[in-house]
């Protein structure tokens, strides 16, 4: 579990050097007093583990640009892969001023320690396609959702593939989330392709993707808040993390099949094999017993797939989604989580066991 006495921590990404598991997170001061406000002064902060339990923080990795840039306003979510030149690569959401940061692009940084980083002079290198995702000004949606980049190399060895938080140009205005595709040769150049989910599916938005391929069957996982469902799927779907099993890592998805993995105590959960090769997922705590917001990076909890593409989270029962509350130390009125407390009855591992 990784506290920050100054900072609320939230969406996160993952890469793996050796036996160290770096760990990129969005940071922002709890001094701010309203953790709503903390999505625009956002910075992508820095640290690792052995275990995925303990964690040591390193200086943030990226912070927004000087005026005027795309991403002079926060660094989002985004992803880490080393490429064929040996460096590493991060894709990450900028949002700019220009905009009131309402306009979100896909940029890209490299580093050759996982320390460093240095933004790429191309950078966006990816935005929304007028001609298959909404665009702002398209609908009442606030915001044009084009986030969340995933990207990944081509099972087939033919480039890599980037999944994006984004929404269809047609159909509900409530009811337009898609999982965005685009392709590209050489990490730079990037071209919109359909998108490997379904408009219709219930969610507004299908933030936060990844897929992987668990236990043989290729595997999607998002998640929603309730606000940004469909309304008519409001009552019957409570938000949290989703997954659904696909055909390949590039589907298709059909989102309405989707499983709810967790309820909203846990938000953004990411896979990611431990130390013997076993699958586990990992959240940012986000609403406590109190519906306070907690703003902390979960302990990992043992995720696997049967052989029908149930997925089992911890030890929830399917249908049922995992929770943490009752699982940790209640963190005080003033959202600051007692320090010391990484292990024990109060965690998620040590309850089920990992």
């Amino acid at each position: 579990m990784l506290r920050l006495p100054d900072a609320w921590i939230w969406d996160f990404w993952f890469a793996r050097d050796g036996d160290t598991h770096h760990l990129f997170f969005l940071r922002a001061s709890r001094a701010l007093g309203d953790p709503d406000r903390r999505h625009f002064r956002a910075s992508v902060g820095h640290a690792v583990s052995t275990d995925l339990r303990h964690w040591t923080q390193l200086a943030d990795a990226l912070v927004p640009a000087d005026r005027p840039a795309f991403d002079d306003v926060a660094t989002w979510t985004g992803s880490v892969l080393r490429g064929p030149d040996g460096r590493w690569h991060m894709f990450y959401t900028g949002a700019g001023s220009a905009e009131d940061a309402l306009v979100q692009r896909i940029g890209l940084a490299s580093s050759d320690d996982l320390v460093t980083w240095a933004r790429h002079p191309a950078s966006p290198v990816l935005t929304a396609a007028a001609d298959r995702y909404e665009r702002l000004g398209d609908s009442t949606w606030p915001d044009e959702a084009w986030r969340d980049p995933w990207v990944f190399a081509d099972p087939d060895g033919d480039g890599w593939h980037m999944l994006v938080t984004a929404r269809a140009g047609s159909g509900p205005v409530d009811d337009r989330g898609v999982i965005a595709h685009a392709r590209s040769h050489d990490l730079v150049h990037w071209t919109a392709q359909p998108p490997v989910t379904a408009p219709g599916s219930g969610f507004g938005h299908l933030e936060v993707p990844q897929v992987e391929v668990v236990d043989g069957r290729p595997l999607l996982v998002f998640s929603c808040l309730h606000d940004q469902l469909a309304e008519r799927s409001r009552d019957a779907r409570p938000c949290g993390v989703w997954a659904v099993p696909g055909e390949s890592l590039l589907g298709p998805f059909d989102a309405t099949k989707a499983q709810r993995l967790t309820d909203d105590s846990l938000y953004s959960g990411r896979l990611v094999r431990d130390g013997d090769g076993r699958w586990q997922l990992l959240a940012f705590l986000n609403h406590d017993e109190q519906g306070r917001f907690v703003g902390e990076l979960s302990d990992p909890i043992p995720l696997r797939v049967d052989p029908d593409g149930t997925v089992r989270l911890g030890d929830a029962e399917p249908g049922t989604p995992y929770s943490v509350h009752g699982r940790r130390a209640v963190a005080p009125a003033d959202g600051v989580a007692t320090p010391g407390v990484d292990e024990g009855a109060g965690s998620p591992a040590a309850a089920v066991g990992a």
